[in-house]
């Protein structure tokens, strides 16, 4: 990733590419848990962020951050890239390249006005 310095090349144009330098150091410090941030399977949203709470049966239950405990098959939920991939310009960095993750990058990019973005070679 470059300093705010190296983006300063990209003129005006730079906040739509990628976050600033303050930004990323911010997401690389946000907490984390790997093992129980997950995005499951929604029907009105396609997909929301959820902290696992158990697994028992090929089932997994999680609480949404909307506060709604949820009852899912083990296909249906999808493990979370830690902070420091959100707004990645580049996905295949991504460490779960899904369609959940894929698709909570774009919204999170979109909403921050950096609409552009690649998954490695393809651009």
């Amino acid at each position: 990733m470059s300093s705010d310095a190296e983006m300063a090349v990209f003129g005006e144009a730079a906040p739509y590419l990628r976050k600033s330098e303050k930004e990323r150091i911010e997401a690389q410090n946000k907490p984390f848990d790997a093992k129980s941030s997950v995005f499951v399977v929604d029907a009105k949203e396609s997909y929301v962020k959820a902290t696992v709470q158990s697994r028992e049966g090929g089932k997994v239950t999680a609480k949404t951050e909307g506060g709604a405990t949820v009852t899912v098959k083990e296909d249906q939920v999808f493990s979370m890239n830690p902070p420091k991939y959100d707004k990645i310009e580049d996905m295949a960095m991504m460490t779960h390249l899904h369609e959940p993750a894929v698709l909570y990058n774009l919204k999170e990019r979109y909403a921050a006005w950096m609409i552009y973005t690649y998954s490695g070679l393809f651009c």
